[in-house]
Order: structure tokens, then C-alpha cells, then sequence
């Protein structure tokens, strides 16, 4: 977009230094102009104008005037493109800054991104680091629980197993034991 504005305001500016240059020119052909008619009416001041030269001259003073007033026409008309031009070149040079102060701006955001990403990572993880060490704890605690239940399991389950056996007398030998008290 640059490059085009810079391209559209070269161009501008050659046309406008080109109407200048007709402008110039045409001024200075008008100068030479009355400057002629200036040296007639000056070199002839015994001159009393017949009446075909002065409708001669009135004819080439209306023809002057036509011109001068087609080269003032012409002159308004370049003016207004001028003033045109400069307010698009104007126009223009503010889209340019815009642009430039956006492209910036936006410079500026995506310098900035990676440390917004990594800041909100580690607000993420924060979060799960402190779950995880959460489930963690819980885990150490049913572990433990765990153990401690299994233990009071396998106490209960090795006193459940003893048998309660009788106990024999040692008695003569060939009479027969008896159970006591079952």
C-alpha cells in the first residue's frame, strides 16, 4: 500500500509540475502579448486610428480578451485539479499513517503473544500442577489407608485361622483321650 501511495504521489506530483509549466508558460505568452500591444499604442502616440484599423484592433483586442479569458478558464480549471490532487494527496497521507500506526500496533501484539501464550500456560498448569498434587495427596492417603486395612485384614484373617484345638492330656497309654469339654 505504500509503494502505491508513493507511485500515486510521484505521479502527482509530475502532473502538477507539468500544469505549472503550461501555466507559466501561457503567462508568460499573455506578458509578451500585452507587452506588444503596450509597444503599438506607445510608438504610435501621433497615431489617430482610422476606423478600419480600430475595428482591426478592437478585433484583435476581443480576440486577446477571448483568449486571455480561455487561458484564465483553463488556469481556474487546473487550480481545481490541483486542489483535487492535494486533497486526495492529503487524504492518502493519512490512510498511509493509519496503516503505519496499525502495522505497529500490530508489530507490537505479536511481539507480545508469545509471552501473553506463556503467561497463560503457566496460569493453566498452575492450576493443574495443584490438582494433580492434590490427587496426589489423596492418593498417599488411600494408599496408607489402604495399608492399614490390608494390615487389620491379615491380623484378622491369622487370628481367624488359628484353630482352637483340643488340648490332649498326656494320658496312659492305651486309654483313649478324651475331648474335655466339647
Amino acid at each position: 500500500m505504500t509503494q502505491f501511495a508513493q507511485l500515486n504521489l510521484s505521479e502527482n506530483q509530475q502532473e502538477i509540475a507539468q500544469l505549472q509549466a503550461e501555466l507559466q508558460m501561457r503567462d508568460q505568452l499573455v506578458q509578451q502579448l500585452s507587452q506588444e500591444l503596450f509597444r503599438l499604442v506607445k510608438g504610435n502616440a501621433s497615431f489617430m486610428p482610422s476606423a478600419e484599423m480600430s475595428e482591426q484592433h478592437q478585433a484583435e483586442v476581443r480576440a486577446l480578451r477571448e483568449q486571455l479569458q480561455g487561458v484564465e478558464q483553463q488556469v481556474a480549471f487546473y487550480q481545481g485539479q490541483i486542489e483535487d490532487r492535494d486533497s486526495e494527496i492529503y487524504q492518502l497521507r493519512q490512510t498511509v499513517q493509519e496503516l503505519t500506526d496499525r502495522s505497529r500496533m500490530l508489530e507490537q501484539v505479536v511481539q507480545e503473544l508469545p509471552k501473553v501464550y506463556r503467561q497463560k500456560f503457566a496460569e493453566r498448569m498452575k492450576l493443574v500442577k495443584e490438582k494433580v498434587a492434590k490427587v496426589q495427596q489423596e492418593n498417599r492417603q488411600l494408599q496408607a489407608e489402604l495399608q492399614s486395612v490390608s494390615y487389620r485384614l491379615a491380623v484378622r484373617t491369622r487370628r481367624s485361622q488359628r484353630l482352637d484345638l483340643p488340648s490332649f492330656a498326656v494320658s496312659e497309654p492305651g486309654s483313649m483321650p478324651s475331648f474335655g469339654s466339647i
